[in-house]
């Protein structure tokens, strides 16, 4: 059986010089297809040259054989929060509420590495979840080398209405810190330029929540609060993603502009329709809510789909 090593993550472990080696594996996946005794020439931290011959010509300093073994391009994860870790060891709550920021660094730097070891190079990290820009620190240190992790994109506190995320449930007597930086209307605006300033690369802003009468997934923003935020976040060069489950969040979003739809689990065909005309794209997150669901309980296999999960299913039919 052959090994596979992740080509990017491979060299970002291993290589810090800036002479060329060589690289021999069996086979190399170029993404597309899988191609026997290519070899792959690197230089540092950057790969110069990948193909039969790719040696050929050049001053190699060294030459390194991986007999067995299949080179590929690092992998890219979509939607990650590194400052969070699975519901089902400590709930968000706890982890927004009880647990100090540099707990929480402390236990990102350990998910940056592995995030890299199991050969992602490249990561959206979209909101800290209570964590206001540690995110941004997290991903400086990465860069200037003084922790291994891959390229994160990160997103800052995120942008939420007023009443609309949580933590819920505490008496109004007291202030509860919110996972995401609560702005509405006009807000907005100083609220989208503080982000930039604070160094995210992206601005996500949450479409829509659990905030119905009976805890229905419903719009947040308006499409005048969401245009605005558009507005000024691609003024600096940045793109805004949304959170958005609901049909009508997603049509919001999309027609306000944003880059990205995350998770829209309940988005129809029509609306999948729209994000196609305006170039938007689809980010499902389909793990995530199982994962969630079987932190509340649900046993897959055993008992029913429950309606996210059903509703997650259809989404990806249409």
């Amino acid at each position: 059986m052959l090994r596979f090593l992740l080509l990017p993550a491979l060299i970002l472990l291993s290589f810090s010089s800036i002479s060329q080696v060589l690289l021999k594996p069996q086979k190399v996946f170029d993404g597309m297809e899988m191609h026997d005794n290519w070899q792959v020439l690197i230089e540092g931290n950057m790969i110069i040259k990948v193909g039969p011959d790719a040696g050929k010509g050049t001053k190699v300093v060294e030459e390194i054989d991986l007999p067995g073994m299949t080179l590929m391009p690092g992998m890219i994860e979509g939607h990650s929060h590194m400052l969070l870790y699975p519901y089902d060891q400590t709930v968000w709550n706890d982890q927004v509420l009880k647990e100090s920021e540099a707990e929480r660094v402390a236990r990102a730097t350990v998910h940056a590495r592995k995030t890299l070891e199991a050969g992602f190079t490249t990561a959206r990290d979209l909101g800290s979840e209570g964590a206001g820009y540690a995110d941004v620190g997290l991903r400086n240190a990465i860069n200037k080398g003084i922790i291994p992790g891959p390229r994160l994109l990160v997103a800052g506190p995120a942008l939420v209405t007023t009443g609309s995320y949580g933590p819920k449930g505490f008496s109004h007597d007291h202030t509860i810190p919110k996972g995401a930086q609560e702005s509405d209307g006009l807000d907005l605006y100083t609220s989208v330029r503080e982000q930039i300033g604070g160094g995210v690369d992206i601005i996500k802003v949450y479409a829509d929540y659990r905030w119905g009468p009976n805890g229905e997934t419903k719009p947040t923003y308006t499409f005048t609060e969401l245009q605005a935020i558009v507005d000024v976040a691609n003024s600096s060069g940045r793109p805004v993603v949304a959170h958005a489950y609901s049909d009508e969040a997603i049509r919001r979003a999309v027609t306000a502009g944003v880059q990205t739809i995350e998770h829209g689990g309940m988005g129809s065909l029509e609306v999948f329709r729209l994000m196609k005309e305006n170039n938007v794209a689809l980010c499902p997150t389909i793990a995530a809510g199982e994962s969630i669901m079987k932190y509340n309980g649900w046993q897959k296999g055993k008992d029913p789909d429950p309606t996210r999960i059903v509703n997650k299913k259809m989404s990806m039919k249409a």
